[in-house]
């Protein structure tokens, strides 16, 4: 292998590839990227075993080959250079890389491509494109409530569900759910649900840029593994197994008080509740209510015996006014992430669940159990 490549382009490639190396394994090849020539371009790919990201780069290849080099080292070494022409050269013994670029030389020693572990390629099974802004906008409003406790392992991803040319993405961690739908770009012949481990989705987000396009997304056939293509960049990963919960009986199908309120008004009110609700075991009370003829939302939290606090904003109130404690954490998550300036929050009692919506977020709703306080 010989070939010749800008810096610039290197340094990219290995930062988004880099994000797939496994930082403590067993497997010393993990630890490695997986460089080799394809097609006049030159290949990166790294893996966890879990997920394996691959991308390619622009490269003046004069001779054939790969071979796999330890990430972090050739990384670092990569972004110390100047943004000239780095040439590399394939050594046999022992199997390395030998790097020029301006007045820097390095040799890093590897191990032959063929020890590398094995990279699915997914072709067959059931595929799908969605408009890469679209897909990373839904995923924002899904992944943060994604449960971390292992011991319900389906919850521990995003649910994925397509048919014809719909997609929904859901999440739930037993205390909030949010639910995000959505149109394809094209239609599937059978219908798509796969449960997306957490990891994967924060990589796909991060890595998928603000540049118009689709991320074509196929899956096998067991629904095992899953490929999230997109630009230059391959996201192959494993499916989480499991019964995701049936989360359209979980919506509140009984209509309860409607306020409207302007957005960043909650959540600056919230921010400063958060403060006094650290030390009231993170307690956020929401009262909406009609005084003479003019709706309002108060926004109060408590710290025993230290002191509180209380912001009023206006609202529009459709309905009795209700009253409702959230955690605070979860009411500043969804707050943060919602877009435009006015949202809804439905509530029907101070016992059950509070349903958030926006009016720029259509296909959006947000679900959080109440917290139960003493009024």
């Amino acid at each position: 292998m010989k070939l010749t490549c800008m810096q610039s382009n290197l340094s990219k490639g290995l930062a988004t590839v880099g994000r797939a190396v496994a930082t403590r394994s067993t497997i010393p090849e993990t630890q490695n990227v997986l460089i080799a020539t394809d097609n006049g371009r030159l290949k990166l790919t790294a893996t966890n075993l879990e997920v394996a990201i691959t991308t390619w780069i622009g490269a003046q290849i004069e001779q054939e080959g790969s071979l796999s080099i330890p990430a972090r080292m050739f990384g670092d070494f990569t972004n110390s250079l100047p943004d000239q022409k780095v040439e590399m050269q394939f050594i046999p013994n022992p199997i390395g890389l030998k790097i020029h670029c301006a007045n820097f030389d390095a040799q890093i020693n590897g191990l032959d491509s063929e020890n590398y572990p094995p990279i699915p390629n997914i072709t067959d099974g059931p595929k799908v494109s969605i408009s890469s802004s679209q897909f990373k906008s839904s995923l924002a409003r899904v992944k943060f409530a994604v449960a971390t406790d292992e011991s319900r392992p389906a919850l521990t991803g995003v649910k994925l569900d397509i048919k014809d040319n719909e997609f929904t993405l859901a999440s739930a961690d037993g205390f909030r759910l949010s639910i995000e739908k959505g149109q394809c770009d094209s239609t599937v012949d059978e219908e798509i649900s796969i449960i997306i481990p957490q990891r994967t989705v924060n990589e796909i987000f991060n890595l998928i840029g603000n540049e118009s396009g689709d991320v074509d997304i196929t899956v096998t056939e067991q629904k095992s593994q899953a490929l999230f293509k997109f630009g230059d960049i391959e996201v192959v990963t494993q499916l989480i197994q499991g019964n995701f919960p049936d989360y359209e009986r979980l919506i509140p199908t009984e209509e309860g008080t409607v306020t409207k309120i302007n957005r960043s008004e909650m959540l600056d009110s919230t921010n400063a509740a958060k403060v006094f609700a650290r030390d009231g075991s993170g307690i956020i009370r929401v009262i909406s209510e009609s005084v003479n003829g003019e709706g309002s939302m108060r926004i109060m939290s408590q710290a025993e015996e230290v002191g509180s606090n209380e912001s009023r904003i206006k609202a529009e109130i459709s309905g009795e006014g209700t009253q409702i404690a959230f955690n605070s954490r979860f009411l500043s998550d969804i707050l943060s992430v919602l877009e435009g300036d006015e949202i809804e929050l439905e509530t029907l009692s101070s016992s059950s669940p509070g349903v958030f919506r926006s009016e720029a977020n259509q296909g959006f709703l947000h679900i959080i159990m109440p917290m139960f306080v003493q009024w």
